[in-house]
């Protein structure tokens, strides 16, 4: 089997959705983006999946467009997306998922955080399950998503036919294959993907009956109807990322999408997922990892898909149980590793709402603009000037005074509090331009202190994490990325292509079209190094974080304590 051809892959964010051609060596020939629509009340986050649809199909046309690339040119796709909860009814339709009842609102977002009494309930029950996902489920999952329409929606409930991960249903509106992901499932559903260890093996496929559902918890959290039908309302086959699904693209989708019938679809990925496998053997041929095996240097490695949350992947040969963290998941991202999957809710969502809510944004954003750079260069410029005004050792040093907790939407790692709140330490009445920047200083740098928080975690129950890679749009500036370098004290590998999500979806049609023999032949061949970020050596930066870092993990302490005496005030 020989690389060749060209493969694309699609993503579905939170804003957007994309796609990008590559080819076989992986380097990106062309991409496009199209917005979607989204709308937000409260905790209640929707979106369509036919506003969806039609944005994959303008993506994909003017990314071929624009890489010259014919349709015969494409020889197999793959889809990544946000893990958001899409409800249909026997034809493909959608179901309302709102209160507004409106049928076009028919995706419960990622983000929604509706559901967290329904995952209290759920937590409190401890099923074993529960094990293989930090030890509780998040309300960013679908089980806590799912009792919630049951309890709340009771028109829509009876009408959905089939409950989907958002990557899921885009293969299934391809390709008509409702065959679910390994990756989708286990990582948000309580799948149990280890239940198909033995099974795959004997029978070497990769085309699997769904013998992980634990239909015990589905009936004990009161959604037992799910199960009924041998699971067909949440998924009767699972299938490892990238296998071939179907007779690939269906007529009437390759007329929507612009391409061939018959083209070669991949089983999805989670967008964040999707990141790791575009990026994860992106490393330098020579390096810190010589003379270790193939094996254990992949596991040294973790991946930061940074994004408007940001998620922290790790894979290990062997399954580790680390509280307050997602997984261990088996083969969810690199078939037969257990991946270890951390995440901060709001990363670069967090960043746009500091700076937005700010009263110097306007002023910022004409500055820019007279500028033609980007808000964030312009920040960066304006932080090197004022570091070098006020004659200070480093540019970190800026923000001695200002100390964020940067769970303005959660905790989902490591602590696992979806009730923690943001916190800002050290405002003053300055509204000017340079202290935007200042407090944009901070929250990256709360931001890179929750990362380092997650990464000691991880090693402190078994991982050996040494290296980080980078990805998605903050990986994209230098500030942060150097900032994270300097707290976590580790290098952060940038890969060749920025757009590694992407890669990482065309990864899974270049497998589906059997140019490799797997996910991680692919990765090797399409994955690449850039850029490496050293964290600095001057030992006064690092007594700077290590010190930041304490009031960091106090803040949350402190937040606890107060939380406490209000309930107690209110008794």
């Amino acid at each position: 089997m020989s690389p060749g051809g060209v493969f694309l892959g699609v993503d579905v964010g939170t804003g957007s959705a994309r796609a990008g051609l590559f080819d076989e060596k992986g380097k990106l020939l062309g991409s496009a983006s199209s917005p979607i629509q989204i709308w937000k009340e409260k905790d209640c986050i929707e979106q369509s999946s036919t506003d969806i649809w039609h944005a994959v199909c303008a993506a994909v046309k003017s990314a071929c467009s624009l890489a010259n690339v014919a349709p015969d040119g494409v020889v197999g796709l793959g889809f990544a997306a946000t893990c958001s909860l899409v409800a249909v009814d026997a034809d493909g339709s959608p179901v309302s998922v709102s209160w507004s009842g409106d049928a076009r609102r028919n995706i419960i977002v990622w983000m929604d955080h509706r559901a967290v009494d329904q995952a209290d309930r759920i937590n409190a029950r401890n099923s074993p399950v529960l094990q293989y996902c930090g030890g509780g489920v998040s309300p960013e999952m679908q089980a806590p998503k799912l009792l919630w329409v049951k309890e709340n929606l009771q028109e829509s409930w009876p009408m959905v036919c089939r409950w989907m991960d958002l990557s899921d249903w885009l293969a299934y509106r391809a390709t008509g294959d409702d065959t679910r992901s390994l990756c989708t499932t286990v990582c948000k559903w309580t799948y149990l993907g280890h239940a198909h260890m033995e099974q795959w093996r004997e029978s070497d496929s990769r085309d699997m009956e769904a013998c992980g559902w634990d239909e015990v918890f589905w009936e004990e959290i009161g959604l037992g109807d799910l199960v009924e039908g041998n699971r067909a309302k949440i998924g009767r086959s699972v299938a490892f990322p990238g296998h071939p699904l179907g007779s690939g693209l269906t007529p009437t989708s390759a007329k929507e999408l612009g391409l061939l019938p018959g083209t070669p679809v991949g089983t999805s990925l989670i967008d964040a997922h999707a990141g790791g496998v575009g990026v994860m053997e992106s490393v330098p041929d020579a390096g810190s990892e010589a003379g270790s095996s193939d094996e254990e240097a992949i596991c040294r490695r973790m991946v930061l898909v940074c994004g408007t949350s940001t998620c922290h992947m790790a894979v290990s040969k062997n399954k580790l149980f680390i509280p307050g963290v997602w997984g261990p998941f088996w083969s969810a991202m690199v078939p037969e590793y257990w991946l270890t999957e951390g995440g901060q809710s709001a990363t670069g969502a967090l960043i746009d709402y500091i700076v937005q809510n700010h009263a110097a944004a306007p002023l910022l954003a004409k500055n820019a603009a007279s500028q033609s750079v980007s808000i964030f260069e312009l920040m960066n410029k304006m932080l090197i000037s004022m570091s070098h005004e006020q004659n200070l050792p480093f540019l970190s040093a800026l923000s001695q005074d200002t100390h964020v907790l940067p769970d303005f939407h959660g905790n989902r790692s490591p602590v696992a509090d979806p009730k923690s709140k943001g916190v800002i330490c050290g405002l003053t009445l300055d509204t000017s331009e340079m202290h935007l920047a200042l407090l944009y200083l901070a929250t990256i740098q709360a931001i890179a202190y929750g990362t380092r928080h997650i990464v000691e975690h991880c090693n402190t129950n078994g991982h050996k994490i040494d290296t980080l890679l980078a990805c998605g749009g903050l990986a994209k500036n230098s500030l942060y990325i150097q900032e994270h370098a300097d707290i976590i004290g580790c290098p952060i590998i940038l890969p060749r292509e920025s757009e590694s999500v992407l890669l990482g979806a065309a990864v899974l049609g270049a497998v589906a079209a059997k140019k490799f023999p797997g996910v991680r032949d692919a990765m090797k061949s399409l994955n690449a190094a850039g850029e490496v970020v050293h964290p600095s050596s001057d030992p006064r930066v690092k007594k700077y974080h290590d010190a930041k870092y304490q009031i960091f993990r106090s803040l949350y302490e402190q937040q606890l304590s107060h939380r406490s005496a209000m309930s107690q005030a209110l008794q």
